[in-house]
């Protein structure tokens, strides 16, 4: 019964667009912040919606020793889910994949048997004040680049709502929606369309989170998410 309560205040969550967790101002409605968008990060939580200018210089040899001691961790959580998790560089990523992780007739809203492995990932992100987290929800080019952007968005704020409902706090989590800008593979299959649906949970040490966001904002780095090579 606490099982199917849990699930219901997040699946809610997801069917009303996570409105709660979106304080972007009215005034960037979907078409015009498909264009600004990969010159600003989107901020859903208030405060600063850019980027400090100058990003923290990453310490090497504590982001690997955060990275041997997380990602077993990792793993044991996504123990029986269809979530992959990657060791990208300075990062940890887990991707879950849009077919097996929303529903098919309500593209924004997560499956309940995702529930379980996004909620222990959010719990033990929680309770490590020393990681942040950046969720990146990516679409394939099946449709028009202003719907693909807001949808992927949309998928990102589902997930991040579960991470707030877990308790982790605003200044150590942020999202935003690629749309098909950050392909995996190409486009041109069924299969390969189905890889660039996806939601990425993105984890770093916290102090080099904004540098991180920094590298989806800028354009001359757009390209696949594989390309990651520092700590936004």
């Amino acid at each position: 019964m606490k099982l199917l309560k849990t699930a219901a205040v997040f699946i809610c969550l997801t069917a009303t667009g996570c409105s709660s967790l979106n304080h972007e101002p009215s005034s960037s409605s979907p078409s015009t912040r498909s264009a600004a968008s990969s010159e600003k990060s989107w901020w859903p939580f208030g405060g600063k919606k850019t980027a400090p200018e100058t990003a923290a210089k990453i310490d090497e040899a504590a982001t690997h020793a955060w990275l041997d001691a997380y990602e077993p961790r990792l793993r044991e959580a996504l123990k029986d889910s269809k979530f992959t998790l990657e060791r990208r560089d300075n990062v940890l990523i887990v991707t879950a994949p849009v077919d097996s992780s929303f529903n098919p007739d309500r593209p924004g809203m997560l499956m309940p048997t995702t529930l379980g492995p996004f909620s222990r990932v959010a719990k033990l992100v929680e309770g490590d004040s020393k990681t942040g987290v950046l969720v990146l929800g990516h679409a394939d080019t099946s449709g028009q680049a202003p719907v693909n952007r807001q949808l992927s968005q949309e998928r990102a704020q589902a997930v991040a709502a579960i991470f707030r409902l877990s308790g982790l706090r605003r200044d150590r989590l942020l999202l935003k929606g690629v749309g098909s800008d950050m392909p995996r593979a190409a486009n041109d299959s069924r299969e390969g369309r189905a890889l660039n649906r996806r939601v990425e949970i993105v984890l770093t040490p916290q102090h080099t989170l904004m540098a991180l966001l920094a590298q989806y904002n800028t354009p001359a780095k757009a390209g696949p998410v594989l390309a990651v090579t520092q700590t936004k």
